[in-house]
């Protein structure tokens, strides 16, 4: 058990040696493209919300179809009530996020709040067993616990915009790494 383990690690030691962090040409042209779309998606922050409403019920419906199917195959197995259950819930949803966008929006904005909360309480207590950066995880437990609470008691407000906003930043600070950073790349090999 433990070569296994230990054969396993070697082999991800001499694949992360393999690659690199590179910026090209075509990562700055992304990036800059990435940036000026998350400026559009903050002033559309309606527009965001929506598209991503209706990109969660497309996803659901078509990887439920997917998984429904999958299962047909595996009907002599003990798996496929799990699968065709799960595919059926998948449909189920999907259509109805697509039939009721504004109340799919509603569901996701108040998972949305609950991670929020729930991350920002593990890590005020998670800070308790750490000591360095101790503040740091309570400063941001507590951001995040304050913005769970505010999206949690104010969902009409939130629900409009919370969801662009989050993906705008997502965006953001994809275009940035990518124009600052770029990315993990196969290394040149040496002859």
């Amino acid at each position: 058990m433990e070569d296994t383990q230990t054969a396993a690690r070697s082999v991800r030691d001499d694949s992360d040696r393999n690659l690199v962090i590179r910026r090209t040409p075509w990562d700055v042209i992304l990036g800059v493209l990435l940036v000026l779309s998350s400026l559009f998606l903050f002033g559309n922050v309606l527009f965001a919300t929506a598209i991503s409403v209706f990109l969660v019920a497309w996803t659901s419906l078509s990887s439920g179809i997917v998984v429904l199917l999958a299962s047909l195959f595996r009907m002599k197995s003990g798996s496929f009530w799990s699968g065709a259950l799960g595919g059926a819930v998948l449909i189920v949803i999907g259509i109805f996020i697509l039939r009721n966008p504004v109340i799919g929006a509603v569901a996701l904005t108040l998972m949305v709040g609950s991670t929020f909360l729930a991350s920002g309480l593990t890590r005020v207590v998670g800070a308790a067993q750490v000591s360095d950066a101790r503040w740091l995880l309570v400063f941001s437990g507590i951001i995040s616990v304050a913005l769970g609470v505010w999206v949690l008691f104010n969902i009409a407000a939130a629900t409009a915009v919370l969801l662009g906003v989050i993906i705008a930043i997502q965006i953001l600070t994809e275009g940035l790494t990518m124009i600052l950073v770029g990315r993990l790349r196969p290394a040149k090999v040496s002859a």
